[in-house]
């Protein structure tokens, strides 16, 4: 059975719930030409990130709420080589970790209790790299997500733990998350700006 987080006191609740709306709201507000100029070179230094990191298998998500729309990009990663694999998360049971199971773009797919677009078929893959889409973040990795602790139980499950790669838009980036114990930062994180990486050493990067 697994064991629920402990919630944060009331003040730091209330900070990570603000943030959290306020800038799932910014994200959303974004015009079209804006998110499609600023999500190039999202896909651009992404692009280079995972050509380092080498995975043969990774995760991403649906995108969900004006998040980084990753699909194109996934895409083009499948297409560029035959023995690749791409897997989306997905809420077998509630409040149990989430399972990995196989999308191919020509696949068809089902929904989940919210709505969200998962494979229909029922091929579990174990990913090298995970893609986490971020509500905000800070400069220590850390994260907001939507406040349902799917990613935490899920990291804290796998063993070995995937590569995590963060994308988001910068309007995401806040000065602290106010983490929580069972937080756990990115390894890396995309943005338009650039890559920025190493969990507890976070420098600026071109994308290279």
């Amino acid at each position: 059975m697994t064991t629920p987080f402990p919630p944060p006191d009331a003040r730091i609740a209330a900070l990570r719930k603000a943030l959290r709306s306020e800038r799932i709201a910014a994200r959303e507000a974004l015009p079209d030409a804006t998110r499609q100029a600023l999500t190039q070179h999202i896909e651009a230094h992404l692009d280079a990130l995972v050509a380092r990191l080498a995975p043969r298998c990774l995760a991403f998500c649906w995108p969900w709420r004006g998040e980084v729309d990753l699909l194109p990009w996934a895409r083009r990663w499948l297409a560029a080589d035959p023995a690749r694999r791409a897997a989306l998360p997905v809420v077998l049971t509630p409040a149990r970790p989430m399972e990995f199971l196989r999308w191919r773009p020509e696949a068809p797919m089902a929904t989940d209790h919210h709505g969200i677009p998962i494979p229909a078929g029922d091929e579990p893959v174990s990913p090298e790299l995970l893609i986490v889409p971020l509500n905000v973040f800070d400069a220590a990795g850390y994260r907001l997500g939507y406040g349902g602790g799917y990613f935490d139980r899920t990291l804290a499950a796998l063993d070995p733990a995937p590569t995590c790669v963060g994308v988001a838009f910068e309007l995401a980036r806040c000065e602290s998350t106010h983490p929580q114990p069972h937080d756990k930062p990115m390894d890396w994180v995309v943005t338009e700006a650039g890559v920025f990486g190493g969990r507890g050493k976070w420098e600026v990067g071109n994308g290279k």
